[in-house]
């Protein structure tokens, strides 16, 4: 007698088709599994990096300073320090390979009374004076020489060379000698003159090297601002630049300066910084700055005032800080589609032990065990699933580099495992049926009170304390809290969709025609014989899929209000003008962009800061004066958000050749007189108040709003209006374009210009955060996954049931019923449970932002604090609603097309049981 044939492998050859959609079922589930991790964590570690390189390479670096050691060369002693510091915070830090740099710095620089020299406002330019190891290495001399080193022991002027750009800004010819004047040197008490004698310049090879940023003076002039002492005395601009010289005159630095100090600057690696493992990296700063790292440092140098910090420390504590607080709201979109993938998962089981119910229980009749059976369906899943989850984690891992691998195969893991068990328990018990005495029923509500309960508890924790109170990453409950309010919508809907449909049914029952009596029956039975009920793994996977994707899109398009709201509110509208210091919009200007497209309101403001405010009996307050039209600009201030107020009030006249004025609130009502600079005068009289105005924004003091028609006399004192505010969505770059060419170049730096603002560019700037773009990233991801997951489940839905209904419908055709009926017939059958579905997905998600909405913040997100939690927005939740019926609209069509094709004797077999 031959052996019998494998399980598996004639179960393979007798299903194919079942075991390759099985497999890329696992395939596409495992991958997206492992891969939302390993995203999340290159969204985080992008971030981290793009976020700490923000801070410069300074802030980047452990910096060490002391003071100068006695004795022993200069140069060497320099490098000697190098090499230890390297090896005891090497260890500790990851040091970028390109190393430290080290230097000495005169603390202090000389003023240069030469009058050859450029002063722009009669002050003399300063000079200090640096050796940087590895400085000449990194330039090239447009003139002269590099300092003579055999000099330095003959005395005379310090050699020094000068950047070229400094050297033709401060107008020093080559060779010239400079003279600081006399000064005293300690601790002879001599004086001493100090000068240095420039003999070469220079231009630097790569200007943005981070090798420069401690002395970023020396590859260009600066200009500074004297202190200012009383308004008599402002501030005055003077050029500052930082000369160079040679190793061999190191030990004049500290006479040129109060002093010199020698420093190190060990750049760290922080693209190798992971975001994981923050909290560690803090840690090991704080050793090497303040622990025993700086202790080896400080006592092994035998240097004089050792300092060791790092602006590293802080921007990482910022950084843990930022990441934690947006952590739980990204989680909350892939915790939505994991959980629609697995109820898919279990519904594809259901499916397949629905179709294989009638092989099994001949498997138990002939003398299997359910354990027999169970380990067989196990091998036979494992035959088909463990290659497609292996290269779903493979895929996983070679398209999404990461370091951090153990989230991504504890996911992938998990998914893996489901699939794998989830057809062999369902098929086991099926075949075990309920056991003698049980009610079936009473297990189903201790579970469905057990669901509510748990729910309840956690919609009332998040509303109790808000989400993750201290900052502690990623909340649990926020995560669980909409996953089980969708159970709970969809076990609710379980019980009251067979009571809905049934009183469809009776109500088309009464009607002429039996197609629509017959679908609506069937889908109140859920598609099976009369004492079959529907299944709640189909409803749960469509109130998930609604719910969740609703809720992630809705925080999409919140989080799009709140920035645009945020811009708006920042510049006072959606785009304003300023005129440069000092200067006034033209009236061409002012026209011409009121004319761009998109602009729906456009107002000049006419703006004075310098008015004073005669209060009666000799008191008086400097104010800020607005004048515009009032009914523009009260537009302008309700869209903003800024000081609303009711236009009527600024048209009626007060009398008495007054204006009326609204003012802040710090001001009393009355009568009071506003006084120009220039001795002009106008009477107003208060009747309102407005705070807060959107003209004048970042301005301190009190403020007077006039409206523009009543005070035109008024407004002829001005020089014109300093700024241009609109409504409406201009286009930036015709707004900018536009008023480079009336208005000359913008502001830049500390040249003056003018200054425009767009709300698109402020809302651009909002979302430009890396950060907050990854978690906007996986937000849209988890949407889409939720979308194909619906799809997927109305498919799988609509295959449970389509072998009878095919089979009813080919019995039906014996009798005469034509093929736009059967399609009737089929519609009237499966739209109703997905209406249904979607309906109770879209209250479910109303349910979820109105219970947890204002216990989220969405601030993070947004970029801006936003007091307004998670909003109600009935687009995104219509639009999934709206979706899942097209998409259950579209499979029932196509599987109607299906079925049409077949044979009436294919369906109708002698013994079918169906």
């Amino acid at each position: 007698m031959s052996a019998p044939a494998p399980w598996v492998r004639t179960r393979l050859r007798t299903a194919p088709l079942a075991a390759l959609l099985t497999a890329a079922l696992t395939l596409a589930l495992v991958f997206l599994a492992a891969g939302l991790p390993r995203a999340l964590d290159r969204g985080a570690d992008d971030a981290l990096h793009a976020f700490l390189r923000s801070y410069g390479p300074v802030a980047d670096s452990v910096v060490v300073t002391s003071g100068i050691p006695v004795g022993g060369d200069p140069s060497q002693r320099l490098d000697d320090t190098t090499d230890r510091l390297t090896g005891l915070i090497g260890p500790v830090l990851p040091l970028d390979p390109g190393g430290p740099v080290s230097g000495r710095l005169a603390t202090g620089a000389r003023s240069l009374p030469d009058p050859r020299l450029d002063r722009p406002e009669a002050v003399a330019p300063e000079f200090a004076l640096a050796y940087q190891r590895g400085a000449r290495e990194r330039v090239h001399l447009t003139a002269g020489q590099w300092p003579d080193g055999a000099a330095a022991t003959a005395g005379g002027p310090v050699q020094v060379v000068l950047s070229a750009a400094a050297a033709e800004t401060v107008k020093v010819p080559l060779g010239a000698v400079l003279d600081s004047g006399p000064s005293v040197v300690s601790p002879k008490a001599r004086l001493v003159r100090q000068q240095v004698q420039v003999v070469g310049f220079y231009a630097v090879d790569d200007p943005s090297d981070p090798f420069w940023a401690d002395l970023g003076c020396a590859t260009k002039t600066c200009q500074n601002m004297t202190p200012s002492r009383s308004p008599a005395d402002p501030p005055m601009a003077y050029w500052y630049a930082v000369a160079l010289t040679g190793s061999e005159w190191m030990a004049q630095l500290p006479v040129w300066g109060d002093g010199a100090e020698d420093y190190w600057r060990l750049p760290v690696r922080v693209d190798t910084l992971r975001a994981d493992r923050l909290r560690q990296t803090s840690f090991d700063l704080a050793r090497v700055t303040s622990g025993p790292v700086s202790v080896q440092v400080v006592t092994g140098s035998k240097r004089p005032d050792v300092r060791i910090s790092s602006g590293l420390r802080s921007a990482i504590d910022t950084a843990r800080q930022r990441q934690s607080a947006i952590e739980s709201l990204t989680a909350v979109g892939p915790a939505g589609a994991a959980g629609v993938s697995a109820v898919v998962l279990c519904l594809a089981a259901a499916l397949a032990a629905e179709r294989r119910t009638s092989e099994l229980l001949l498997l138990r009749a002939r003398g299997a065990g359910t354990g027999g059976v169970f380990r067989r369906l196990l091998g036979e899943g494992a035959a088909t699933v463990l290659p497609a989850a292996g290269l779903g984690v493979l895929l996983a891992f070679v398209l999404l580099p990461t370091a951090r691998w153990l989230p991504a195969a504890v996911a992938a893991g998990a998914v893996t495992l489901l699939a794998l068990l989830a057809f062999p328990v369902r098929a086991v018990l099926l075949l075990r049926g309920p056991r003698a005495g049980a009610r079936p029923g009473r297990r189903r509500v201790v579970g469905e009170l057990a669901v509510l309960a748990a729910t309840a508890a956690a919609v009332m924790q998040v509303v109790r304390r808000g989400v993750a109170p201290l900052g502690e990453g990623v909340d649990p409950l926020l995560v669980a809290a909409p996953l089980l309010l969708s159970l709970t919508g969809a076990l609710l809907l379980a019980r009251l969709q067979p009571a809905l449909i049934g009183l469809l049914a009776r109500r088309a029952g009464r009607r002429p025609g039996a197609v629509g009596f017959l679908g609506l029956a069937r889908a109140a039975r859920g598609g099976g014989g009369p004492r079959s009920r529907p299944s709640v793994l189909p409803l749960l996977a469509l109130v998930l899929a609604v719910a969740c994707g609703a809720v992630g899109a809705t925080v999409l398009e919140s989080v799009a209000a709140d920035r645009a709201e945020v811009a708006r509110y920042t510049i006072g509208g959606d785009a304003s003008v300023s005129a440069g210091l000092n200067t006034a919009l033209p009236a061409a200007f002012v026209t011409e962009a009121g004319r761009l497209p998109g602009v729906t309101d456009s107002l000049p403001v006419w703006i004075a800061d310098d008015v004073v405010l005669s209060l009666g009996g000799g008191a008086s307050v400097r104010v800020n004066v607005v004048v515009a039209d009032p009914v523009p600009y009260a537009r302008l201030a309700g869209a903003a958000g800024r000081g609303r107020f009711d236009p009527a009030l600024l048209a009626a006249s007060p009398g008495g050749g007054r204006l009326p004025a609204l003012v802040s609130s710090d001001i009393p009502a009355g009568e009071f007189n506003l006084r120009l600079q220039g001795g002009d005068a106008a009477d107003i009289r208060v009747v309102g108040f407005a705070d807060n105005t959107p003209a004048l924004i970042g301005s301190v003091g009190p403020t007077v709003l006039l409206p523009s028609g009543p005070a035109a006399d008024f407004v002829s004192r001005f020089a014109g209006p300093a700024k241009w505010m609109a409504l409406g969505h201009p286009d930036d770059a015709q707004l900018r374009a536009l008023a480079e060419r009336l208005l000359g170049p913008p502001a830049a730096g500390l040249r003056p210009g003018h200054v425009v603002r767009t709300a698109t560019s402020e809302v651009a700037a909002l979302g430009n955060d890396p950060l907050q773009a990854s978690a906007v990233r996986m937000f849209w991801v988890s949407v889409g996954a939720t979308a194909l997951f619906a799809l997927l489940s109305v498919l799988l839905t609509l295959l449970r049931a389509g072998p009878e209904r095919a089979a009813v419908l080919a019995r039906l055709r014996t009798m005469g019923l034509r093929p736009r009926q059967g399609l009737a017939l089929i519609l009237a059958e499966v739209l109703p449970q997905s209406l249904v579905a979607a309906l109770g997905g879209a209250l479910t998600a109303v349910c979820c932002l109105l219970l947890l909405g204002p216990a989220v913040d969405l601030s993070p997100l947004v970029g801006s604090g936003v007091s307004a939690g998670l909003r109600l927005i009935a687009g995104p939740i219509v639009q999934q609603a709206v979706g899942l019926a097209v998409l259950a609209a579209l499979a029932v069509l196509a599987e109607a097309a299906v079925t049409a094709r077949r044979q009436i004797t294919t369906e109708l077999r002698a013994g079918d049981a169906r």
